[in-house]
């Protein structure tokens, strides 16, 4: 009876402050009076986010750099939203996928209609990157295929295409009305990968940029668009037409880079880091003039390279606040489902059908939710997540209590909060810990998808070793994560034997 009548420990205060500092998460990941920049997630707009980087950290501009954010419209939400506040982009996606315009828009036309939006354009680099499709030099001569209109004659052609290329009116949609093009719908390969799937012979036709280094390296037969269907895709910057006001030294180095850079120089700076395998920030940095010195190659050096401090420091952010919000919400929502019969199938559904979303969907569906990208919108998916288990694990850890224990304390005159803090959360406690051993194991490696949107981690190796079809830097992103997950379930596994030690 003694123990059962001691107080409960107070850990109120304890909860406001955990709850208080994930309340100013939002605000930490991106503080006033830094100049946010983004990149898409292709070897071009890695160099190009860099060089716009490097300019501004030059003028003495503090500078957050969000490399391989994703696709044009995950950019373009960011910086409608004030996530980001300049991108490179290219006029014809400007046109097409932004303003959804058919016409072809000059300059001036494109700021008029970006103006009501709060967005302008400017700062012309140089050169165009077209969209175009290639086929291996030797299948193309053997087929007599010279023109984009070749292919109609050659129905079972295999196409593969990238995501992006597959959905956008100036892609594949449209590129099929314009040439009636008869094959099936193409399959969907990652650009960085698509060049050796088209080396393999495992397509026969993708789509590439006129910029692309391994065009040549490649022996690629680059398809003339004979029906002129794809516009002008001049290199530019889209910033928030505010952003030269707030940041004025920055935006005078950019518009000192306007012309700078002409179509064989980009095809060499990505040839620097598709071809030669030099960091994007090397790359960048050649171009501005800046002495680098040289970097060491290999696995142990990629693993190990100056950003892994930075990387660890957020994949564990990502992990740990996301794990702490899923326990205080999913340990009282597993006790609201053992607790009352007729809640027990909604909650445990609702959290079930959150592990039946894709994770890059949700992510997309969360940034135009929240208006912004990176750290937040990655944790609230990582907290839904890691939700189930911890919600599904209380539930049934409370399930096995023995009842005639329960009846026992109620017998004793013991109150129904007495019997749950002193009687059935000790008993499942252990039942209750592996499931947020679980959720903690699973965040790791869901974590790094989170490098899609901006939000760091070691899956920003990943994904840029995706776009260079590298694969030291992938196993120097896949590496450390996996090892992590180790790292927790291994300590998980401590925790578990100290209290079985403490009962």
């Amino acid at each position: 009876m003694a123990l059962f009548r001691q107080p409960l420990p107070d850990h109120r205060g304890t909860v406001k402050i955990v709850l208080l500092a994930l309340a100013l998460l939002p605000l930490l990941a991106r503080a006033e009076g830094v100049l946010q920049i983004g990149s898409k997630r292709f070897t071009e707009s890695y160099v190009l986010g860099q060089i716009l980087a490097q300019s501004a950290r030059a003028t003495g501009t503090a500078v957050d750099y969000h490399a391989g954010m994703g696709n044009t419209a995950i950019l373009y939400q960011a910086l409608r939203s004030g996530a980001i506040d300049v991108y490179p982009e290219y006029t014809g996606t400007i046109a097409r996928e932004i303003l959804t315009s058919d016409a072809p828009l000059d300059l001036a036309a494109l700021n008029a209609r970006l103006a009501p939006l709060g967005l302008q354009a400017g700062d012309l680099l140089g050169f165009d990157d077209s969209y175009a499709l290639g086929m291996r030099a030797s299948e193309a001569g053997r087929l007599g295929i010279r023109d984009i209109s070749d292919l109609a004659r050659y129905p079972k052609l295999r196409l593969g295409f990238s995501h992006e290329f597959l959905g956008r009116a100036d892609g594949w949609p449209g590129l099929k009305r314009a040439y009636g093009l008869p094959q099936a719908t193409p399959l969907g390969i990652d650009h960085g990968l698509a060049y050796e799937a088209l080396r393999r012979g495992e397509v026969d036709v993708i789509d590439l940029y006129s910029t692309d280094a391994k065009i040549e390296r490649y022996h690629i037969a680059v398809l003339a668009d004979d029906r002129h269907f794809f516009p002008s895709y001049q290199a530019v910057l889209l910033y928030r037409a505010d952003a030269p006001r707030r940041f004025p030294a920055a935006f005078a180095a950019f518009a000192r880079l306007a012309g700078t850079i002409d179509a064989q120089r980009m095809v060499r700076l990505n040839a620097r880091a598709e071809l030669d395998h030099v960091p994007f920030a090397t790359v960048a940095a050649e171009f501005l003039g800046h002495k680098v010195a040289p970097q060491p190659r290999g696995l142990w050096a990629a693993l190990f390279a100056p950003d892994f401090g930075r990387l660890l420091v957020q994949h564990l952010e990502l992990v740990l606040y996301s794990l702490a919000a899923a326990v205080l919400a999913g340990v009282p929502l597993g006790i609201l489902a053992g607790k009352v019969a007729r809640v027990a199938q909604p909650v445990l559904v609702a959290t079930g059908l959150v592990q039946t979303i894709p994770a890059l969907a949700l992510l997309a569906f969360l940034i135009p939710l929240t208006g912004t990208i990176g750290l937040w919108p990655a944790l609230i998916a990582l907290f839904l997540y890691a939700l189930l288990p911890i919600v599904r694990n209380t539930h049934a850890g409370l399930a096995q209590t023995p009842l005639g224990l329960v009846q026992a304390a109620r017998a004793l005159g013991l109150r129904p909060g007495t019997i749950l803090a002193r009687i059935e959360l000790p008993l499942a406690a252990r039942t209750i810990l592996a499931g947020v051993k679980t959720s903690a194991v699973i965040n790791v490696g869901t974590a790094t998808i989170a490098a899609f949107i901006g939000a760091g981690g070691f899956g920003e190796r990943i994904v840029q070793g995706l776009a260079l079809n590298d694969d030291t830097l992938l196993l120097a992103g896949a590496l450390p994560a996996a090892a992590l997950a180790l790292a927790v379930h291994a300590l998980f596994e401590l925790l578990e034997r100290a209290l079985a030690r403490g009962r």
